[in-house]
């Protein structure tokens, strides 16, 4: 598909006095992978929150696939959707947290489950083969029966963005999915995301993960106190940006970024490739 999946005009957000999201203009396009960089408090995780209606936002709008997320608009006026209606639209975006918040009390494949059935209300054989493909796709095929505290945290994570696949979502929200992990596991998820981006999944990614947004995101946005300060190609923002406070940033994200990982682990398959 081709077009804006995305749209957010002078989105505004605030909590009490403070002024978190100061009129946010962004696009996102079928097939593009967007992220958003920037110190913390810069208002990146809000702004994810407020397109999966997680927050309510104060001003603007917020569309994805030209549907008005939250409200319907009537006479020039909003008016805020049910409950019901919110999570119809909540439906169609995947989102993966920083935690990988997976059910304790239910095995890998019940986690990956639990969604399509209880809120999709999809015949449970079908659910359970597709998760079954799901997992053998994050290079989890074997751990299906494993309960999540018997898992590293980067395969909690991979769980979790299999979760959110299994609801054949046309968005991928990611809020820092690395942020919470050692190291040594962050390549892995990175992998499947790689992964996602070659398929066509839209994905709109907060990330400090410098190497993987100059290789994967079509797009960079820098936001900094609530503002979108530069924008552009990754070539544009990240290599030659135009800004003091976007080169300040980098200048201190590079600082601290450990070596990036150049390949895809053998255990992340490509759909169509045989199991090992």
């Amino acid at each position: 598909m081709t077009g804006t999946l995305v749209e957010a005009l002078n989105v505004t957000k605030a909590f009490g006095h403070t002024e978190v999201l100061k009129g946010i203009d962004l696009q996102v396009d079928h097939g593009q992978v967007v992220c958003l960089l920037g110190p913390s408090g810069s208002g990146k995780t809000t702004f994810l929150r407020c397109i999966n209606q997680l927050e309510t936002i104060d001003g603007g709008r917020i569309r994805v696939d030209g549907d008005l997320i939250g409200h319907a608009e009537r006479k020039g006026r909003l008016h805020r959707l049910t409950d019901k209606q919110i999570a119809a639209q909540r439906r169609e975006i995947g989102m993966v947290f920083q935690r990988f918040n997976l059910f304790p009390h239910m095995t890998v494949l019940d986690n990956v489950c639990e969604a399509p059935c209880a809120v999709q209300g999809r015949r449970r054989g079908t659910v359970k083969g597709e998760a079954h493909e799901l997992l053998d796709r994050v290079g989890l095929g074997d751990k299906a029966d494993a309960y999540p505290n018997e898992l590293s945290g980067g395969q909690q994570q991979r769980v979790a963005i299999a979760r959110a696949l299994a609801m054949h979502p046309k968005l991928m929200l990611f809020d820092e999915p690395t942020s919470a992990l050692d190291p040594e596991l962050v390549g892995d998820v990175l992998a499947v995301m790689r992964d996602l981006a070659t398929q066509g999944m839209t994905m709109l990614v907060v990330t400090h993960e410098m190497a993987f947004a100059r290789e994967v995101a079509d797009h960079v946005v820098f936001m900094d106190a609530g503002v979108v300060v530069e924008e552009g190609p990754p070539d544009q923002v990240l290599v030659s940006p135009q800004h003091a406070r976007t080169r300040d940033f980098l200048r201190r994200v590079t600082e601290e970024e450990p070596p990036a990982v150049q390949h895809v682990p053998d255990h992340v398959r490509r759909p169509g490739e045989a199991a090992p």
